[in-house]
């Protein structure tokens, strides 16, 4: 009897310590599941695509980059029209069908290339292309709809324990891809893949039917999913370019694209140098995937919402910028294999251990058209844009060397800190406006 009062008070203990409170259980559990599903299959696939990179020429992956930017462009008002005409409960479940079909038609590429001995250098780089495009996408209508079912309150105190689920995931794909692409062969791993994007769009339906079955506070009209969105396919273009507000965090992703992009190409040299099969590379890919990942999931259980409540949005966006300009300076200082591996696994653990959850949580205070639109092009063709400005950046520089490369981004890093805390404050003005009933 004892035993079992002190067990269900440490469950207790644990569930206010991350933020829960009567209702959420189901809900949040639901979501961390969906997270995790979703990266799972994502990260098996990411360090398959660094070796496509590889295998397509590291000299060419400015090229990748300009062919992921225009498919991009061409998808997101695809997008945009299909969000703006169908209800929202029925186009999340088929943006999921459509990459799984898409995961399958890969697989039977490169099986087919690999038992005919055929060339396979086009085909990785439409997949490189194709997994950059997926990667925005379905991260992107994730947070859009988990904005969706909860509150700003809710946002602010589970979004964190939300993106562990994603972390948790993001760690198991790599690891297991590390373990099993040699005895298999990458071509193999996309099936699994496609099988737990299939169990994501379940957890969907779960999702939904909690959001319409419990009412919340802070839920408005707003979250009824059976209904179209409205507005033009290009919406999203036309509300970033005209609000500060959207306009910030546009900036502040593209710049965070750029530095990634700059470290991401000198990294691939470095790796196509050192290891020379494409099962091998992957394999390294996938142990930097990894351990990043692990510091990712610590932050999001542990840090995110204490520094969220303790000292704002404003100081938490602020981290990585702050990280990168004393990173990069350090880089320019020491430009070895080392130090560039060690600042690419920090920004990156910070980015989905801290920075995403809070940019994610900026969007609780916008319409529904600016969570689904606005974010989409954000975080798919502006975010790409920056890798294609970063990309030909670092080809046009090249002859700075990593260590010019790295004083460029220490002031971007710097403007980019000043951006964060902005974003914070006007993020607190918007809050208290809705709070009031004003205008925003």
């Amino acid at each position: 009897m004892q035993q079992s009062v002190n067990r269900n008070a440490a469950i207790g203990g644990i569930i206010r310590f991350i933020g829960l409170r009567p209702g959420e259980f189901v809900a949040v559990a639901w979501s961390f599941v969906y997270f995790f599903s979703l990266l799972s299959a994502y990260y098996m696939l990411r360090s398959v695509r660094e070796a496509m990179a590889i295998m397509g020429g590291t000299q060419n992956i400015p090229w990748l980059f300009t062919g992921t930017f225009v498919a991009m462009i061409l998808a997101t008002p695809v997008f945009g029209w299909v969000a703006s005409k169908y209800p929202r409960k029925q186009f999340l479940p088929w943006v999921y069908y459509f990459f799984i079909l898409n995961i399958l038609i890969f697989f039977s590429l490169f099986t087919v290339a690999q038992r005919n001995d055929l060339e396979m250098v086009w085909i990785a780089r439409a997949f490189f292309v194709w997994l950059s495009v997926f990667n925005l996408f379905v991260v992107s209508v994730f947070w859009s709809f988990m904005a969706d079912i909860y509150s700003k309150e809710q946002g602010r105190r589970l979004f964190g324990v939300i993106s562990a689920g994603g972390s948790a995931g993001a760690l198991l794909g790599p690891l297991l891809t590390s373990v099993l692409v040699v005895p298999l062969g990458f071509q193999n791993l996309l099936p699994l893949s496609a099988g737990l994007l299939m169990f994501s769009v379940y957890c969907v339906a779960q999702l939904r039917r909690w959001a319409e079955q419990t009412p919340s506070v802070g839920h408005d009209a707003s979250l009824d999913t059976s209904k179209p969105i409205g507005g033009g396919a290009l919406a999203g273009i036309r509300l970033v370019l005209t609000s500060p507000y959207l306009g910030a965090i546009a900036i502040g992703a593209a710049f965070a694209s750029f530095m990634g992009t700059a470290t991401y190409i000198y990294m691939a040299q470095l790796v196509s140098e050192n290891f020379a099969t494409t099962d091998e590379q992957t394999k390294v890919f996938a142990l930097l995937d990894a351990v990043t990942n692990a510091l990712a999931l610590i932050g999001q259980l542990i840090v995110v919402k204490h520094v969220v409540q303790r000292f704002g949005i404003g100081v938490s966006l602020a981290v990585l910028p702050i990280v990168s300009v004393i990173g990069f300076a350090i880089l320019a200082a020491n430009p070895v294999f080392i130090v560039i591996a060690m600042l690419q696994v920090a920004r990156r653990s910070i980015t989905f251990g801290l920075g995403k959850p809070t940019s994610d949580m900026l969007y609780s205070v916008v319409s529904p058209e600016e969570k689904y639109k606005a974010k989409n092009f954000t975080e798919t063709a502006l975010y790409r844009g920056g890798d294609l400005v970063g990309a030909w950046a670092v080809r046009v520089m090249a002859g700075l060397g990593l260590s010019g490369i790295s004083l460029v981004c220490v002031p971007l890093a710097a403007i980019w800190t000043a951006i964060a805390f902005w974003l914070g404050k006007d993020y607190k003005r918007r809050d208290r406006a809705i709070s009031e009933g004003q205008e925003v």
